[in-house]
């Protein structure tokens, strides 16, 4: 089933300012929150909904990407590989990341107050990833050896040495927040935040773990498939969720962020989605005409010279270009017709070009068919 447009979950315009979409989602959070309906999966459904389209346009950087590419250019659509934006989290990865959204509007009773700690993200990943024109234009999978840091294994990334426990924060109770009741003018104001004494955690260990020293986390490498999606061009940014830095001890991952490069083609010039190709014919193929084998992505293309073709005539290979990356359309190939002239002639050549000099058919002559350098710009770019 196809993705809901973000934009349209949270009942905002494209060009809503990022206070907007934030009171969009935190009205939609609170409407749909489980607390508030209880057992109720469509609710539940609707609430990580709107929790993954505000995670996206949230986020300047994704939501450029969002708005450019669509889905393909955000999550796990675009980057293959496991899990996806909102669409991988978990009911606690939610309130973990966007608890602040709902501003104390439910307590922290029961479920609730495991809702309250504090889990810690690990930081973003950023890596390069080289691809050619023919990879563009098919798509294609790569494995890439990533040095990041990983769950310690030693403890399991819980930051704890073996047989050791954990004690309850006594600042917080184990809710991860402390919370200030204050006399206003206004009346009795009442706020929430992150626990000084454990970081928001709820709870702190009794002997670190002597391999990560209670972080949770060593440095290590890991082999990821990444999914390149048919269309990407030079400068787009691919994320895959969770597969960034390990959140330390027991925390959510940082995704990583998939910087895409072009490798230069042999014979192509990219330009959109189009593919520009300059092919040169001797002079004798230009004015008697010829057939010439032009090379594409997907292998050869015969095309037809006329006789009596110029130099810079665009020959347009529909469909032979790069496709579209939301998969809508595919560009063309043009093929720029140069006549080569020579450089070096024998004194027989010179003889024959002699007589020819004079010659009336050999006199420029151009037509309104024939179209100049401009004019044809106009038309390429039309």
């Amino acid at each position: 089933m196809a993705k809901r447009d973000f934009y349209e979950i949270l009942g905002v315009a494209k060009n809503a300012s990022p206070e907007d979409i934030k009171k969009a989602y935190r009205k939609l959070a609170i409407k749909y929150h489980p607390d508030k309906n209880p057992g109720d999966k469509a609710s539940e459904e609707k609430f990580k909904e709107a929790a993954e389209a505000y995670e996206v346009l949230s986020n300047t950087e994704k939501r450029q990407r969002y708005d450019q590419f669509g889905h393909a250019g955000v999550g796990s659509s675009a980057a293959g590989g496991n899990g996806g934006y909102g669409g991988g989290m978990n009911m606690e990865d939610i309130f973990s990341n966007f608890g602040d959204i709902f501003g104390g509007a439910f307590g922290f009773g029961g479920q609730g107050q495991q809702r309250g700690r504090r889990v810690n993200k690990g930081q973003n990943l950023r890596v390069k990833v080289k691809v050619t024109l023919d990879e563009i234009a098919n798509g294609t999978e790569k494995k890439i050896k990533v040095q990041k840091y990983v769950s310690c294994e030693k403890c399991k990334g819980t930051g704890a040495a073996g047989g050791s426990s954990y004690n309850t924060c006594s600042t917080c109770g184990g809710r991860g927040q402390v919370t200030r009741v204050t006399d206003t003018i206004l009346g009795r104001m009442q706020t929430a935040s992150i626990c000084p004494a454990c970081s928001g955690e709820g709870q702190t260990i009794t002997d670190k773990c002597k391999s990560c020293y209670g972080d949770g986390v060593t440095r290590g490498e890991e082999v990821i498939t990444i999914r390149i999606p048919p269309g990407v061009h030079e400068g787009i940014q691919l994320s895959m969720n969770g597969k960034g830095n390990a959140g330390p001890r027991g925390g959510i991952p940082g995704d990583l962020v998939i910087a895409i490069e072009e490798v230069e083609h042999e014979h192509f010039t990219r330009d959109g989605n189009n593919l520009l190709y300059e092919h040169y014919l001797n002079f004798s193929d230009a004015a008697l005409g010829t057939s010439i084998e032009i090379p594409t992505l997907d292998g050869k293309a015969r095309v037809k010279i006329d006789a009596g073709t110029q130099s810079g005539r665009i020959i347009r290979l529909k469909g032979k270009g790069l496709p579209d990356l939301n998969g809508y359309n595919r560009g063309d190939l043009l093929v720029s017709l140069q006549v080569w002239t020579p450089q070096h002639l024998s004194a027989e050549e010179k003889q024959l070009l002699e007589k020819m000099r004079e010659s009336k058919n050999f006199q420029p002559a151009p037509g309104k068919k024939d179209k100049g350098f401009f004019d044809r710009m106009k038309e390429y770019f039309s």
